[in-house]
């Protein structure tokens, strides 16, 4: 017996969404350029361009592991804490083996550098590791096991901070300054970001769609119980697969205090771990597991990024304020057109009875919110909004046709 991918969803539906959400990264820039006032991406967009790769490369890099996770089964919610222990972690790591350069702040020589960097990716395997191992011998659900490091980590990393700043500085504080030039040099370069970011996704793409180990993890997330009856040992999947992605939080954690100048656990990567998910189920991946490709993982990131970008540039002041709802409501669609392409080929109807009519209501109530709270003297901002909804409408009905064609 040996298991299978789903039928459900073959490669040629695969290769079809990726380059609809290509498609969707091209509409939002040309819907951001139409309604940005000050024409950003058009009078400076190679600067435009590279701050959009800044970021998705930087998300990329941990949404990879949130994706090989998802595939293979799981969930990962740590990523955020994990980044921030890491980056916290790496800076103590600096102090221990340089204490009179850090407090002075003078160089701090590659090996020391090399060895703070190697340190934190044995403590991102090691985090891992305790995530494979409160799964398959404790028998927690992924969702606890992940949400309670989530929760410890971002504390003790707080905890080391104050010790290990009182015990070599002689005073307690919650952050560690990073004044090595050549390490911030490196850890802000963009190119270098992104060919990490690249050079990674290959690896991952190579992993998961060209080796036995890679078809095994598709068929644990499809089906764990049939993949362990065929002799495949689904506890050594697993551990890679969150060892994988924990070691890739800490790869973002190093970079991230490096381009703030500051390991600050308390700040740091709050809830990125939902970016991460969001990257890769918009990228394709079912929560169900067994579905997903890097690829679609990639244009994920791409296209959350572009969401986030233009609606700073259109809205402008405040704009942060509406990343966490923006980031929601990707994942919230995304799931749903997920949902829609899983079902049977029988028809729903999504406001009948009662509660249709409350979710008519609640919908009514949040597009009115919505609309007053971004609106101004000219109707960029709301005719943008109005516009994005229409794109994700178009994909939810694409979606629904190509499942009833296909009952």
């Amino acid at each position: 017996m040996s298991p299978m991918r789903p039928k459900a969803f073959p490669l040629g539906w695969l290769a079809r969404s990726e380059a609809g959400l290509g498609l969707a990264v091209v509409a939002v820039v040309l819907l951001t350029l139409l309604f940005d006032q000050q024409r950003t991406y058009y009078y400076s967009p190679e600067l435009s361009a590279l701050d959009v790769l800044r970021h998705t490369s930087m998300l990329g890099i941990f949404a990879l592991g949130a994706a090989i996770v998802i595939i293979s089964g799981g969930i990962d919610l740590s990523a955020g804490s994990v980044i921030a222990f890491s980056g916290t972690i790496c800076a103590t790591l600096m102090v221990f083996l340089a204490p009179e350069a850090m407090q002075k702040a003078e160089p701090l020589g590659a090996g020391v550098t090399i060895l703070a960097v190697g340190g934190t990716l044995v403590v991102g395997f090691l985090i891992g590791s305790l995530h494979a191992w409160l799964i398959t011998v404790i028998g927690l659900p992924p969702f606890i096991a992940t949400l309670a490091t989530l929760v410890g980590l971002r504390s003790l990393a707080r905890a080391v901070i104050e010790n290990v700043t009182l015990h070599t500085f002689g005073a307690r504080t919650t952050q560690i300054q990073i004044f090595d030039q050549q390490f911030r040099s490196l850890t802000t370069s963009v190119w270098l970001r992104a060919a990490l970011f690249l050079t990674l996704a290959v690896a991952a793409w190579v992993l998961l769609s060209r080796t036995v180990v890679g078809r095994h993890l598709y068929a644990l997330g499809g089906n764990e119980e049939a993949t362990r009856l065929s002799g495949i040992r689904t506890d050594r999947l697993k551990w890679l697969a969150y060892a994988l992605s924990a070691m890739l939080s800490s790869i973002a954690g190093i970079f991230y205090i490096g381009e703030q100048s500051v390991a600050d656990p308390q700040t740091l990567a709050r809830g990125y771990e939902l970016n991460a998910i969001a990257a890769a189920v918009v990228g394709g991946c079912s929560l169900r597991g067994g579905i997903g490709t890097i690829p679609g993982t990639v244009l994920g990131c791409l296209f959350l990024r572009v969401v986030i970008d233009g609606i700073a540039k259109i809205i402008k002041t405040g704009a942060d304020v509406y990343e966490g709802l923006i980031v929601g409501i990707v994942v919230v669609m995304a799931v749903a057109l997920n949902q829609l392409r899983e079902t049977s080929g029988r028809r729903k109807r999504f406001f009948e009875g009662p509660l249709g009519a409350v979710t008519v209501i609640n919908l009514a109530l949040l597009l009115g919110v919505l609309t007053t709270l971004v609106a101004s003297p000219t109707s960029g901002q709301v005719a943008v909004l109005v516009g994005l909804a229409c794109l994700a409408l178009v994909k939810l009905f694409e979606a629904a046709r190509a499942r009833r064609a296909g009952s």
